[in-house]
């Protein structure tokens, strides 16, 4: 039988623990400081060519996604600093919220639903509760709203209808309350590590469990070796941010098929490798 839902609203939140801290980078002479998307802050090692994205795919979309000015700071959901300044690479530029919902997986569903919003694909933003219930913002748009009670989950239509983007970050957050790595790692299918790409996930479902998502990829000219980005929420709800990597200060803030799988963060060490897809 699941768990009550109030429970796993607990659950749901990411609990991540933070791995013991690798050493800081002085230099990272990939990061572009100038550029204002996310495939010109971040370059690609020599020897290294993105791989091809159709150009209205969700690889194309977030490699396309803006990052604030370099060297700014990882902000928490209530305006503060992160603790950890030394993880990231760039800050995407998407607002987290007032409150303390958007964190790991949550930050994986927002980049998705975002992507799918600006597309015009509103019938396919749709996510599990860690109950299973699924979560479509069809029934959000008509006016219909989500009601709870211990377990049980159903819709009411006590809205009007409305396409407003407010409408769509309240739904978000509705999302972010009830759903979390073990309702994404269940819901989204295996990947094999060899076709990563980007809009990927690397998930470990569980309290504490982590999502990062891959946000980039590129692929050695000579030897179609692959490297990729890696993105991220983190709790509490903070700014979604590119890592560094603790691995490797040349190749970084890249991550390799070949030495970094699973990957390594800062922050977290997945147990294994769990690469998944939304397609």
């Amino acid at each position: 039988m699941s768990a009550p839902l109030t429970l796993c609203l607990l659950i749901a939140l990411c609990g991540c623990t933070p791995a013991a801290a690798p050493p800081a980078h002085t230099t990272d002479p990939l990061i572009m400081p100038a550029g204002e998307v996310v495939s010109m802050r971040i370059g690609v090692p020599e020897g290294y060519r993105r791989v091809a994205c159709a150009t209205d795919s969700f690889g194309a979309w977030l490699r396309a996604l803006a990052v604030k000015p370099n060297g700014t700071p990882v902000r928490l959901y209530n305006g503060e600093e992160k603790g950890w300044q030394h993880v990231h690479a760039a800050v995407i530029d998407i607002e987290t919220g007032k409150t303390d919902l958007q964190q790991c997986a949550d930050a994986c569903i927002r980049l998705r639903a975002e992507y799918l919003w600006a597309a015009g694909r509103f019938d396919e933003i749709a996510f599990n509760l860690t109950n299973g219930f699924r979560m479509d913002f069809s029934h959000w748009r008509a006016g219909h709203r989500l009601k709870v009670s211990g377990n049980r989950t159903w819709w009411e239509k006590t809205a009007a209808p409305s396409d407003a983007y407010s409408t769509f970050r309240s739904y978000l957050d509705k999302v972010f309350m009830y759903a979390g790595t073990l309702s994404l790692e269940k819901e989204l299918p295996l990947q094999p590590v060899q076709r990563i790409a980007p809009g990927d996930l690397f998930i470990w479902g569980g309290s504490p469990g982590h999502a990062s998502m891959v946000i980039d990829v590129a692929e050695h000219t000579e030897t179609g070796k692959r490297i990729f980005l890696l993105a991220q929420g983190y709790m509490p709800a903070q700014d979604i941010h590119i890592l560094l990597n603790p691995n490797s200060e040349a190749l970084s803030p890249w991550y390799s098929l070949e030495t970094d799988v699973p990957p390594r963060t800062h922050e977290w060490t997945f147990p294994a490798m769990k690469l998944r897809t939304w397609e």
